[in-house]
């Protein structure tokens, strides 16, 4: 084959530092905006982006150019950096070190979708631990406790 063609659906999912609720309403649209563009930056396709105050999932589509951690390390940065520069009083703006990124097949891009857009009502029952954990899980990704969080 002389081209190379890749479907990569993530659904990548980060916290802010020490879960502290930093992504308030008023920052919250525009930053969900600022992510997408930084993946559409990238090459990418932003399917949905959402969250709520302490933490961010994003549903995107990316090209195999860029290696999967170079683009969350962009995405990480560039948008932290633009919150301290639109946002100036949030001075205690940071992310987590790591980050959750899973696979998303095709036929499975709406259910990610619809569960993102649901990030508020889903968080009225679990706790950021409870869902990552769960997505962990139904990944099959091993870990342990005392390294999971900051």
């Amino acid at each position: 084959m002389p081209q190379t063609y890749t479907c990569l659906h993530y659904h990548l999912v980060f916290s802010t530092k020490h879960r502290l609720p930093r992504i308030t309403p008023e920052i919250q649209p525009r930053l969900w905006e600022y992510l997408g563009g930084v993946i559409r930056g990238l090459g990418g396709k932003p399917i949905q982006v959402g969250g709520v105050e302490d933490h961010v999932h994003l549903l995107v589509t990316l090209r195999q150019e860029a290696a999967l951690k170079d683009v969350l390390r962009d995405l990480k940065s560039g948008s932290s950096g633009w919150v301290h520069d639109i946002f100036p009083n949030v001075t205690d703006f940071w992310w987590q070190s790591g980050y959750g990124a899973f696979t998303v097949s095709h036929s499975n891009i709406e259910a990610v979708k619809t569960y993102i857009q649901n990030q508020a009502r889903h968080h009225n029952k679990q706790s950021f631990q409870d869902e990552l954990r769960e997505l962990f899980r139904k990944h099959g990704i091993e870990f342990d406790e005392k390294y999971l969080w900051d």
